[in-house]
């Protein structure tokens, strides 16, 4: 299996284009089924999850092809409702084909979905919201039936603001006779772009970034070509990349407002970040300030960034304290930093990262996207050579990450 070998301590400056968003794309993708027509998605990440995707909705009857960075889908030909369970384990992501498919032919049977191993991510809610559609639910042999003779609309009320819940909802409701209400709706950007989406197509939906988001279902929806927004994550990502080389880099094509949690911490630590309409300037101090970091839904700070801000903050001459909220397996890539060199306590949702050395390389492994993701910005400040494992994970959500960063001076390849 491949692997990212990197020879650390090389400033990383420099510019850098940010890829549309993982976590916009693939709700995005699934709400091409209930248009029973042609999309054409502009700025489309070439990632593995975007690939699983396509092979699913081919499996279904859809045509899928890539023309360079946009993704052209025809869901016209929609002929089954029974998603292919080997590629639904490869990706959680893919439970958000149900609504979509109930939408459209209002049967769906799924498998339950894999993706990282973060711990307990029930879709329970998910289940609940279609029962109060009108949905029936059946559960057996590790399969999801759902079936819909007449789909209504309904007021659904979420105990967690559950981003994936919230996007099934949206995906069932869409076609759904009368009124759906969401409250305590999920608020992040990418739930903002799903409803820009759908609304591109023909839906009626408000709401969409605050608390409560109302669909008022249509009878159909037409063709459209959109452009997907770019990846806050990815753009993180990278300024915490540069931070850890004590670099300085502008990236450009992202939106500054979606990244004010990520950059508040930055800024909290001694960086100067720079915003302007669409870049994002960032300056680093020679030596970084400890931080208080408590991971939270949108607009809170992304548990999706903890691991690579965990890797940041190993490199301060400071104490900083981390909470994990939202995944209780988050902390696994401390366990990785410490046979690097870092000075990390671990007990129950709360890391501790004091000062340590400079971190030496040596072999880790990649046992989810956003912790791999911390393994290899770690590496870029290690003193020696990092070989980081199991790098299918990160592909899951970066295009090309060894390509970016050497774009930016990094010394880092793909080796098998």
């Amino acid at each position: 299996m491949s692997k990212y070998v990197i020879h650390g301590g090389k400033r990383l400056e420099g510019e850098l284009r940010i890829d549309g968003s993982k976590n916009a794309v693939l709700p995005i993708i699934a709400a091409t089924l209930l248009t029973g027509k042609k999309t054409y998605l502009y700025n489309c990440p070439k990632i593995t999850d975007v690939e699983i995707m396509m092979e699913i909705l081919k499996q279904l009857g859809c045509d899928v092809k890539w023309d360079n960075k946009t993704l052209i889908i025809d869901t016209s030909t929609l002929k089954s409702y029974n998603i292919s369970e080997e590629l639904v384990r490869k990706m959680r992501s893919s439970i958000i084909l149900l609504g979509a498919i109930i939408g459209r032919l209002g049967k769906a049977k799924i498998s339950y979905p894999g993706g990282c191993p973060l711990g307990a991510r029930p879709i329970d809610l998910h289940l609940m919201a279609f029962k109060k559609m009108g949905i029936l639910v059946e559960e057996k042999h590790g399969f999801i039936i759902c079936e819909s003779r007449y789909l209504r609309g309904a007021k659904i009320h979420l105990d967690f603001p559950s981003v994936g819940a919230t996007e099934n909802v949206m995906l069932a409701a869409t076609l759904a006779s009368g009124t759906t209400i969401i409250d305590n709706a999920a608020r992040e950007p990418e739930i903002v772009d799903l409803q820009d989406y759908l609304n591109a197509c023909g839906a009626q939906i408000t709401g969409a970034g605050s608390g409560t988001i109302v669909i008022h279902g249509v009878t159909e929806l037409h063709d459209v070509t959109y452009k997907v927004i770019p990846d806050r994550i990815m753009a993180g990502t990278y300024l915490v990349a540069a931070a850890i080389t004590r670099g300085n880099i502008i990236l450009n094509e992202v939106n500054p407002t979606h990244l004010r949690a990520i950059t508040s911490k930055l800024e909290e630590t001694g960086c100067t970040i720079i915003e302007e309409k669409q870049r994002i300037i960032l300056e680093t101090p020679r030596i970084l300030k400890g931080i208080t970091l408590t991971t939270e839904p949108y607009p809170g700070y992304p548990t999706d960034m903890q691991s690579q801000m965990m890797a940041l903050l190993c490199t301060s001459k400071e104490t900083s304290i981390i909470k994990e909220n939202l995944f209780e397996a988050r902390f696994k890539p401390a366990y990785e930093l410490i046979r690097m060199g870092a000075n990390i306590s671990v007990e129950g949702k709360i890391a501790i990262i004091r000062p340590s050395k400079q971190l030496t390389g040596t072999n880790v492994q990649a046992e989810d996207l956003r912790g791999g993701a911390g393994l290899v910005l770690a590496g870029l400040c290690a003193i020696g050579e990092t070989s980081v494992e199991n790098i299918h994970h990160i592909k899951r959500g970066y295009e090309d990450i060894a390509r970016d960063l050497r774009e930016l001076g990094a010394c880092i390849e793909e080796r098998e």
